[in-house]
């Protein structure tokens, strides 16, 4: 049973960071005609396109996106009570739900870091994708540079949002314990 646990937990999750993504992707106005851009919308625009017409954005915020996920995130947590056996609580599936948003978002974009860092080590010139992770992560990073410059030419922000990112995890856990 852990197999199918695992296999329906991670089909969820990889269609919540992807809903996740283009959320992101269109708050930091990142670019449209990138292949992973356009990657993520085509991959979601079946579910959000419907839901566009019923929900508005707000303030340059994709408010259909962000629905989008809660909706998966409260189906993910469902689908594992029932099938399961635990049954349907509307208490548990509504903070499990939450829970499975921060937490998916949280490793999208630790994820989302490592690979830019990875890629800022290999890269040879330009890379699409390596120029959308960074129209991604710099709104983040560029604050943690201001107090905490480039040491010889090293970088230390991802370093440093990336600690964070893990102290809000396990701050995350204990919460839900």
């Amino acid at each position: 049973m852990n197999s199918v646990h695992f296999l329906v937990g991670i089909l969820f999750d990889l269609f919540l960071m992807v809903v996740l993504l283009r959320f992101w992707l269109q708050a930091v106005r990142a670019d449209f005609y990138n292949p992973l851009s356009q990657f993520v919308v085509k991959a979601t625009s079946f579910a959000v396109n419907p839901l566009r017409k019923v929900i508005p954005g707000f303030a340059g915020l994709d408010i259909a996106s962000l629905v989008l996920a809660f909706i998966v995130a409260f189906a993910k947590v469902t689908t594992l009570l029932l099938m399961f056996g635990e049954g349907w609580n509307t208490t548990l599936v509504l903070m499990g739900g939450v829970f499975t948003l921060i937490r998916e978002a949280l490793q999208l974009l630790f994820w989302v870091l490592i690979i830019r860092a990875i890629l800022s080590w290999v890269s040879q010139g330009y890379n699409p994708i390596e120029a959308i992770f960074h129209q991604l992560t710099e709104p983040m990073l560029r604050p943690i540079r201001k107090v905490i410059p480039p040491i010889g030419g090293l970088d230390l922000s991802i370093l440093v949002l990336i600690i964070g990112l893990q102290f809000l995890q396990f701050l995350l856990m204990d919460l839900t314990r």
